[in-house]
């Protein structure tokens, strides 16, 4: 099993070294989010009680995060799309080892999109020290999982590389919204905060926010465990979705009319 994880790990690796320039783009919308959004609000204001843009800046990882996994996990509709992945299914590898490495290589491109932005800390006001920066390091690495493991959960229902972007985008947006990446969640109405616990971009965030400034909003225990119960849910939901094969008809994507 881990030598077909491995195989499908530097198969997408390999993919994502010859598409450079979606790493590059990807850092524009954080960066948008971070110098232009910041200073803007930030001049007038000091939310979360410190620099606007400080206090943004671990939400701008998640958002770089979560749409880089997003985006590493729609390899699996074009692959589906061309009748690639009928021959990875068909390959002498576990489905649970197919599922589990399209999850890590999506992690790592990530983890690797958001560790390309952590040198911006500085500059957002937002300086580490070592125990700072290796708490950091592991709440990304832990988010960066998460993440990918719900752009594999949602892409392996999918067929068509027009209409998963589509629908990808409005399930991830109200996630990073309520996430309180953007705002502190100690002042949201009740109605969010309570939105919040069932929204694991949340618990990524405020990981990395803590890190940071050394606040939590939600338990330290209970966002590991979240993470954790997610990343869990979603790899089992893929493996489900693997194991009918290509030619079920009960297929996620066609079952939901998600073809074109």
């Amino acid at each position: 099993m881990i030598r077909g994880i491995t195989a499908i790990v530097l198969l997408d690796l390999k993919r994502f070294w010859l598409d450079r320039a979606r790493l590059v783009a990807g850092l524009i919308q954080p960066l948008l989010y971070l110098f232009v959004l910041g200073a803007g609000i930030g001049a007038s204001s000091r939310m979360g009680g410190s620099d606007y843009r400080r206090f943004i800046f671990p939400g701008t990882l998640g958002l770089s995060m979560l749409f880089a996994a997003t985006f590493a996990a729609i390899t699996i509709v074009f692959d589906r799309q061309i009748g690639f992945f009928k021959a990875v299914l068909v390959a002498p590898v576990p489905r649970p080892a197919i599922a589990v490495g399209k999850v890590a290589s999506g992690a790592i491109q990530a983890l690797a999109q958001g560790l390309i932005l952590l040198p911006f800390a500085p500059l957002a006001g937002a300086p580490m020290d070592l125990v700072q920066l290796l708490a950091m390091i592991g709440a990304m690495s832990a988010a960066s999982f998460t993440f990918s493991a719900i752009g594999v959960g949602i892409a392996c229902r999918f067929s068509s590389t027009t209409v998963f972007p589509v629908v990808s985008n409005a399930v991830l947006l109200p996630m990073f919204f309520l996430s309180g990446g953007l705002y502190p969640l100690d002042n949201a109405p009740r109605w969010m905060q309570v939105a919040a616990h069932f929204d694991p971009v949340a618990y990524a965030v405020d990981l990395m926010r803590g890190a940071i400034m050394g606040h939590f909003f939600f338990p330290v225990t209970l966002s590991l465990g979240a993470l954790a119960l997610t990343s869990a849910i979603m790899v089992g939901a893929a493996v489900q979705v693997f194991n009918k094969g290509e030619d079920d008809s009960s297929l996620g994507a066609a079952k939901f009319n998600f073809r074109r």
